[in-house]
């Protein structure tokens, strides 16, 4: 038996793929009809990339390496799905927070690249679109496989992002000093206890991390879409919730 409340419930769904709950409130505007409409812009950071709704009353902060395979689940079959639809509704606005480390990590410069490669979209207003065509075709996390110029074949799939403009701003990091303050960003997320990062992807909701004992509920699309609903229909009682002290009982060291 899971002790904690229903958010305990709902992130211990991601394990047993219990259903999600609630239903959409009522809102007078209109939905986006794709996401070629979702706004887009730099925060005042200078670092976060904020999309959607800026007035949605759930605030998802999203960490993601390019080169990270648990992130490309996340986007191509998890619950990124949802949270675009959550968007497009204009219930949430996503910020992400762009990290780099796998290049230290595993070898290579495809990671920074990346990121630069998304800034450089941001500024067509493509971030949206290059973000999901990145995390489509990526590719395997041991090779370096996002070059200058895999990056400039894969925004050929994104109507009207390629340019003098843009394509030069790959080819010469344009952009390196963003990479570095994202990463370097990162790393401050993780606080005191994970200095080098919170791990990716991580998701922080309306100002609270899912924990990483309940990561999984990112990757089922139905549990973490109705996490986003039961939040909104009661986000006091979120904000009140630890979700740290949720235990087990058949776990005798929780």
């Amino acid at each position: 038996m899971v002790r904690g409340g229903r958010w305990a419930v709902l992130c211990a769904a991601a394990v047993m793929v219990l259903a999600g709950c609630g239903h959409r409130p009522g809102d007078a505007r209109p939905d986006f009809t794709g996401r070629q409409e979702l706004p887009e812009k730099l925060g005042e950071d200078g670092v976060t990339i904020l999309v959607g709704e800026p007035d949605a009353d759930l605030r998802v902060q999203l960490y993601e390496d390019p080169r990270c395979p648990y992130c490309a689940t996340f986007e191509t079959t998890g619950g990124a799905s949802e949270l675009e639809t959550a968007m497009l509704e204009r219930r949430v606005r996503t910020e992400y927070t762009l990290a780099s480390f796998l290049d230290d990590r595993v070898g290579g410069s495809g990671s920074e690249k990346a990121v630069n490669a998304l800034r450089a979209a941001l500024d067509e207003d493509k971030f949206v679109e290059y973000h999901k065509v990145l995390f489509d075709h990526q590719p395997e996390e041991s090779v370096d496989g996002y070059t200058d110029a895999y990056l400039l074949e894969l925004a050929g799939r994104v109507d009207g992002l390629r340019g003098p403009d843009f394509d030069t701003a790959v080819k010469s990091m344009k952009y390196r000093s963003f990479v570095a303050a994202s990463q370097k960003a990162y790393e401050r997320a993780g606080g005191k206890a994970e200095p080098t990062g919170p791990g990716t992807p991580t998701a922080v909701i309306n100002g609270k991390r899912i924990p990483s004992d309940f990561n999984g509920v990112l990757f089922d699309g139905k549990t973490f879409a109705g996490l986003l609903r039961a939040i909104q229909q009661d986000p006091d009682e979120w904000d009140a919730t630890d979700l740290d002290a949720i235990r087990f009982d058949d776990d005798p060291d929780r």
